[in-house]
């Protein structure tokens, strides 16, 4: 089977592994406390211009979120997300395990807007007895969304604007981080992203890492005893410099944005079929996940050669259909799928 139904099928980038290669025996102190993490945060400082943020590497997706929303909030606070957001439908209530509740607004796209979050504010502070209920306190975007879809510049600007006009913090999950920077129809940049964030992060495991996250966090307010709240979460790894050491790799020659590139143009391949056979675009996406809605039959036909992911079933004849591509994607097998595609619905 030839997979398009995730962004982390494959291991890690050959660049990666020669590094880990010659490195292995090397003696070097634990938990993030050594040259490698130390210099991989240097350079992630010097990429987002934000030479005063603190940057920690951490385990994965959901350990990072779950870290970082537990970190900015207090125990009677409450995070406002996408009703599509990773942390409200994908990570097993691990939010509200902790006690928080995550207030899910509805979206368009995956994304949610400035009046969205400053209409939740405001009804919370206006009621009688507003102790009463979680306080909002942090935004939770994603970058892309869970759609592919991104937020433009003026977009995230106005969002910020209403975080500091009601005390918010603003947060952002990177996992799929450069897919977005990359992007053909993006607008924003890193440095961009640092400046408007209180906190954020760039996501390794689904681009070229074997495993990881960078947490950048410019908010001072933010940094002091993160790592404690690392530890508790399960977020800090042992052997630390094997975080370090990726993201070197994948950073310091831009080969995470070269991978970003060939992931989406991968992506673009196949979006680009999907119409000329006539397909319906279910979401406008111009990053490395393209969702279409297929007829069953043309889904059963696909599925006997590549692994897909089912979004949503739209009715009984009708599947809204996942493509995946990935910073290891191969172009002949993108070519063998639009081929199919074409085929199967008769074009």
């Amino acid at each position: 089977m030839i997979h398009f139904n995730c962004d982390y099928s494959e291991g890690a980038h050959p660049s990666i592994l020669e590094k880990l290669l010659q490195t292995n025996l090397e003696q070097t102190s634990g938990y993030g406390n050594d040259p490698y993490c130390r210099q991989a945060a240097s350079l992630i400082k010097k990429l987002c211009n934000a030479p005063e943020a603190d940057v920690h590497f951490l385990c994965g997706g959901t350990q990072t979120n779950l870290t970082v929303i537990a970190a900015c909030l207090r125990p009677y606070q409450c995070v406002i997300s996408a009703d599509s957001g990773h942390i409200n439908v994908h990570e097993a209530g691990a939010i509200e395990a902790t006690g928080h509740r995550v207030y899910a607004l509805p979206s368009k796209e995956g994304k949610i807007t400035a009046a969205q979050i400053a209409s939740v504010c405001k009804s919370h502070w206006l009621d009688d007895n507003p102790e009463f209920a979680p306080q909002p306190k942090l935004v939770y975007l994603s970058f892309p969304t869970e759609y592919g879809t991104l937020y433009s510049k003026e977009e995230l600007t106005a969002i910020r604007r209403t975080c500091d006009e009601n005390n918010l913090f603003l947060f952002i999950d990177g996992a799929r981080l450069g897919y977005g920077l990359e992007s053909e129809a993006n607008d924003l940049s890193i440095t961009d992203l640092a400046a408007c964030c209180d906190i954020f992060y760039i996501g390794g495991t689904k681009i070229g890492a074997l495993l990881g996250e960078a947490v950048v966090i410019p908010n001072k307010k933010l940094q002091k005893d993160f790592r404690y709240f690392m530890k508790q979460k399960g977020g800090i790894l042992a052997k630390g410099r094997l975080l370090g050491i990726q993201f070197l790799s994948l950073l310091e020659n831009g080969l995470y944005f070269e991978l970003s590139r060939h992931a989406n143009k991968m992506a673009l391949q196949i979006r680009h079929a999907c119409l000329e056979a006539g397909l319906t675009s279910w979401c406008d996406s111009f990053t490395n996940q393209q969702f279409f809605v297929m007829p069953n039959d043309l889904v059963a036909k696909l599925e006997q050669v590549y692994m897909l992911s089912h979004t949503c079933y739209l009715n009984k004849n009708e599947t809204v259909v996942r493509f995946c591509t990935s910073w290891a994607t191969r172009e002949e097998d993108v070519c063998q799928l639009t081929a199919d595609i074409r085929k199967y619905a008769g074009k």
